[in-house]
């Protein structure tokens, strides 16, 4: 390295250190949000430039001269070699869903402090490394799915079983995914429109980089981007105009539909037509807010007024149950490490990467990427006063229903507010309340809002626009997970369906595509729509172990990669993948661990545990039966209020006594049911979550015994990557 070169690192490092040195050691109440924009671009900027170079070079041993299956296998179907802008773009907008957005936002209740350091720290040396290791891997092996890599390189008994896991997690974050969207297109013709458009500019753009101008990925870029420019304007007239917004006007259940059919056809459609060009164009508006974002909160300069640490580091916080650790780790989730990216890394992606040092800029860099949104993301609930954070994100049976029962509440807990500050940031956003608008997506939007609204070049007036802007943007961001994650499930079936009959397994058979995407767009469309009729069914019954899963999930494809290391001769790297590994599986494993664990009539402890909760609910059901039927049979009287008896003649009181008695008697026998439905949903997560906790736990024995074989020179389990092939000059 050059002397300015050395020079110019160590100045980053040194603003990088100064900057992450005043946010930690700050105890202060606010503190300015451009330290952590500053720290987290210095980090990102070495961590790629260093570690990731470190990986490429010394541990992977990335190899140009070697042919990629895109190169080897190009049927302009799946195997296609992608230019690596594009390929970025589609992995970025395949990898970067609802967690980036959603999991910093339920985890700034505990502070910004420990949420920063893991996005920042984990994002770098855990869900980067793990996303770039699990594309090259892939990328060697005709671009398998994670679980047949592990059924080849662990044995048929440890991928059998892992392949099975996989599958169940699949479907769990895909159905998620997509019912993040449904919530934030349900009544938006404006965000309907814009994202139904991007889908003809999408495939134009295939057309035009394939066959009309082949090669010219700027220019197909630039017309993209003004077509997407102009569907997001026309979005809003549309959405004005009441004949045209009827047209896009659609409820939670036709959408679910309409999202299934749209999983289905890009799974099947050609790799080139849709999915990547629709990926690449979404990664335009991704990337161009979180840059925008960036811009604006260095010249806007807003603080910080959530504290370092609060309280609620206790477990005992409102917003989710659980203490710091391991729960802040679990929420943040694919913020700093995500298992869903072994999935596309394993999936679309190795199909199409051109060289195989793409798979540095590809994998390292847009998990990057996604790191910088989950920043962004902290950022957004950080910047919003505490009381009004907790008014947003709080449910309504911990702080009320009304701005001054919700004002008095919040302010006993510390953070003093008043109902006049929560209606008037409603008004400034255009909605009629914020309270209680659980999930994050409504607070990263208001957050995006209040930040770029102080900008010079626009008026405080344009908060509402940029709240409805922000919601279009987390609908966005989220479908291009959904599409992609739909199709890689789909070659994961097909993967599943060629050990029990060989064709089905073939990748270029029409057929037997369209025969596992329908497995697949069934099994998670069956828990989105049962999400979308009732919502104490479908995908909310699953929602509590998505973290959980997804988490080891991640762990699964770490100890592969480090098994496989060790079958490489490159045992003495592995602890790149290794240390990442242990410390998200303990994490994880313990987090499993006391969701499992029966009641012991500890405040947190039942919160958090799915068996505490079918205890302590199986016994309320059974008094509340029993009050029922003593409702029923007359041996209780209704519940009746001394005025309302009093108000009524004689002759009304038992016909009105009977008319309550029935209404009760509705009412209970509804809430009897909605109990007994939570019983059912925490013990199917119960189940999961030890099966996924075991295969967990199966594959990292395997992975150890593989170790200890390359050391000792007799591995059973020979090393499965394709032949060299080199690149035809």
């Amino acid at each position: 390295m050059k002397p300015f070169n050395k020079l110019f690192w160590f100045i980053v490092a040194i603003i990088g250190a100064c900057c992450f040195g005043v946010l930690a050691l700050h105890n202060g109440e606010k503190i300015s949000a451009l330290y952590l924009v500053v720290a987290a671009i210095c980090i990102y900027s070495i961590a790629y430039r260093f570690y990731s170079g470190f990986i490429a070079n010394k541990v992977l041993g990335l190899d140009d001269k070697r042919a990629t299956p895109a190169i080897i296998h190009n049927d302009g179907q799946n195997f296609v070699p992608t230019h690596k802008a594009v390929l970025f773009g589609h992995h970025f907008a395949a990898i970067a869903g609802a967690g980036p957005l959603v999991g910093p936002v339920l985890a700034a209740q505990m502070g910004y402090l420990p949420s920063m350091i893991w996005i920042l720290v984990g994002g770098c040396l855990a869900g980067a490394v793990h996303d770039f290791v699990v594309l090259f891997i892939s990328s060697r092996r005709k671009g398998r799915s994670l679980g047949e890599m592990i059924k080849e390189e662990m044995g048929n008994a440890v991928g059998s079983f892992a392949m099975l896991a996989i599958f169940g997690i699949m479907l769990i974050i895909i159905a998620i995914l997509a019912m993040v969207v449904v919530k934030a297109l349900a009544d938006s013709p404006w965000g309907t429109f814009t994202i139904a458009m991007t889908i003809p500019i999408a495939m134009f753009m295939g057309v035009y980089m394939r066959f009309l101008r082949p090669g010219h990925v700027g220019e197909a870029s630039i017309i993209g981007f003004i077509l997407l420019m102009f569907a997001l304007y026309y979005g809003q007239v549309v959405a004005e105009n009441e004949v045209w917004a009827s047209y896009f006007h659609f409820e939670e259940t036709t959408l679910a539909l309409i999202i299934m059919a749209y999983g289905f056809v890009a799974a099947i459609l050609p790799v080139w037509l849709l999915l990547a060009p629709r990926d690449y164009l979404s990664t335009f508006l991704k990337i161009g807010v979180i840059v925008v974002m960036a811009i604006a909160i260095l010249l806007v300069a807003p603080e910080l007024q959530m504290p370092k640490f609060t309280q609620y580091t206790d477990g005992t916080g409102p917003v989710f149950a659980g203490k710091l650790f391991p729960f802040l780790f679990i929420t943040i989730a694919c913020g700093a490490i995500s298992g869903f990216h072994a999935l596309i890394s394993s999936g679309t992606t190795p199909k199409m990467l051109e060289k195989e040092s793409h798979a540095r800029m590809v994998g390292y860099g847009s998990m990057l990427m996604e790191s910088a949104v989950a920043i962004m993301a902290l950022i957004s609930a950080c910047i919003l006063h505490p009381g009004l954070y907790f008014a947003i994100n709080s449910p309504a049976v911990a702080i009320g229903t009304d701005a001054v029962s919700v004002a008095q509440t919040i302010s006993n807990w510390g953070f003093v507010i008043n109902p006049q500050d929560i209606t008037d940031l409603a008004k400034n956003i255009g909605e009629n309340t914020i309270l209680s608008r659980t999930g994050g997506a409504p607070t990263f939007a208001i957050g995006l809002a209040t930040i770029i609204s102080q900008v010079p070049l626009f008026s405080a007036g344009s908060m509402s626009f940029w709240y409805h802007f922000a919601i279009l943007f987390e609908a966005l961001f989220i479908l291009t997970a959904v599409d992609a994650g739909t199709r890689t499930c789909r070659f994961m079936v097909q993967d599943i369906l060629g050990n029990v009959y060989k064709p089905l397994g073939n990748l270029d058979s029409l057929p037997a595509g369209m025969l596992a995407t329908a497995i697949c767009v069934a099994g998670w469309g069956y828990f989105l729509y049962q999400g979308a009729i009732d919502e104490n069914g479908g995908i909310y019954s699953l929602w509590p172990l998505f973290g959980v899963s997804n988490q080891m999930l991640a762990v699964i494809a770490l100890l592969l990669v480090m098994a496989i290391l060790f079958k490489m001769g490159r045992g003495k790297y592995a602890w790149v993948v290794a240390l990442p590994a242990t410390f998200v599986m303990i994490a994880t494993i313990y987090a499993g661990t006391q969701k499992v664990l029966p009641a012991n009539g500890e405040r947190v402890h039942d919160a958090v545990s799915h068996v505490a909760f079918v205890q302590n609910t199986s016994k309320k059901i059974e008094t509340l039966e029993a009050y029922l039927e003593d409702l029923k049979s007359g041996k209780v009287v209704p519940e009746i209020s001394e005025v309302t008896l009093q108000e009524l003649e004689e002759s009304q009181k038992e016909q009105v006594i009977e008319k309550i008695r029935a209404e009760q008697i509705e009412s209970k026998a509804r809430e009897v049911a909605i109990m007994k439905q939570g019983v059912i949903n925490n013990t199917i997560n119960a189940i999961l979550c030890v099966f996924f906790m075991c295969v967990t736990i199966l594959v990292l024995f395997q992975s150890i015994r593989i170790a200890r074989q390359c050391n000792q020179g007799k591995c059973q389990y020979p090393l499965r990557e394709e032949p060299y092939i080199a690149v035809k000059s």
